[in-house]
């Protein structure tokens, strides 16, 4: 069983999904307190290290004794957000860099990195992406929507996953072969768990729309949730009449961010609601953890055999020498 240690682990979304994958999470390593709660409630059985990863020389330090197969992560995303102004080099983008320096250190056989779509054009990850192609990384890089890997929401992520010694793309048809057919719905997910048919979320801006439709995936789950407010104007692509609908409830974007039901958020609303945003979901990085062990035991079996036959080779060649002098 391969070994991974989960850096900007937050309240375990990643270290979930590789674990229902069949993969050993060994430590985690996250610096904001609300998360690691969350985290050390539903992960008993290893560490949760509270570790700023800036600091990257104690962050190796940290994680060469769990000797991980596997590094895997989401750097903070904000700086490369949509929402507001960016700020590409300075701040938490940086962590991607921090986050490159630890893997191509470390030098696990595989990387898996995480992060918003638009991270894939910035110069933080352009840096970072240096960083594992001079360290022997071959990486494969996609943006894959959260609906078609068994979420039922629209979150799209940039997928970057590293092998040491392999070409780059070496994961390209793996990853997008077990991909659906069509987005998964919030009807579809929750069955006859639900007892509403819209719902209402706030919009970044009342030019967008805030009421949505069960049958539809949902809009990417944010940090924050707020109730209809009074003065909600209505938008001409909402489903249904604000009046008729309510916010979702704290346990029901859980589940949307594909957390099971018996997952627990034991901080207080406002923080929990800012984890289960921030989160990776389960169900995704389920997806992505999924395929990547598909491509290890299959890469694993073609080793096998050609071992096998480079030994039966030998053989051959070792009885036709004594053939020869006999």
């Amino acid at each position: 069983m391969k070994r991974v240690v989960d850096l900007f682990a937050g309240g375990g979304g990643m270290s979930l999904g590789f674990k229902n994958a069949g993969f050993d999470v060994v430590c985690a390593i996250e610096k904001w307190l609300p998360a690691i709660e969350v985290y050390r409630a539903n992960f008993p059985d290893h560490p949760v290290l509270e570790l700023d990863l800036s600091n990257e020389i104690a962050a190796i330090s940290a994680i060469t004794p769990y000797s991980p197969d596997i590094i895997i992560g989401g750097p903070p995303c904000q700086d490369f957000s949509s929402a507001g102004k960016r700020d590409e080099n300075q701040g938490r983008a940086s962590l991607t860099i921090s986050f490159a320096k630890i893997v191509t250190s470390c030098r696990p056989n595989y990387f898996v990195m995480e992060n918003v779509a638009r991270a894939a054009n910035s110069k933080a990850f352009k840096e970072a992406l240096n960083l594992f192609k001079e360290a022997g990384y071959g990486v494969t890089m996609k943006v894959l929507d959260a609906a078609y890997c068994g979420a039922p929401q629209i979150r799209k992520r940039f997928i970057v996953v590293g092998a040491l010694n392999n070409k780059d793309g070496f994961f390209d048809d793996v990853l997008e072969n077990g991909l659906a057919k069509k987005p998964l719905t919030v009807r579809e997910h929750f069955g006859q768990d639900i007892d509403f048919s819209h719902y209402y979320r706030h919009p970044r801006s009342y030019a967008r729309r805030a009421i949505f439709s069960i049958d539809e995936p949902s809009p990417t789950i944010r940090g924050v949730n707020r109730p209809v407010p009074l003065g909600y104007p209505g938008h001409s692509g909402d489903t249904a009449p604000a009046t008729s609908t309510r916010s979702l409830t704290t346990a029901e974007r859980a589940q949307i961010q594909t957390f099971p039901a018996s997952f627990i958020f034991p901080g207080c609303k406002t923080d929990s609601e800012q984890v289960i945003g921030n989160a990776v979901p389960v169900k995704f990085a389920e997806y992505v953890a999924t395929r990547l062990a598909h491509f290890i035991h299959d890469k694993n079996n073609i080793e096998h055999k050609q071992f096998t036959l480079f030994q039966k080779q030998a053989s051959y060649e070792k009885n036709a020498r004594g053939d020869e002098q006999a």
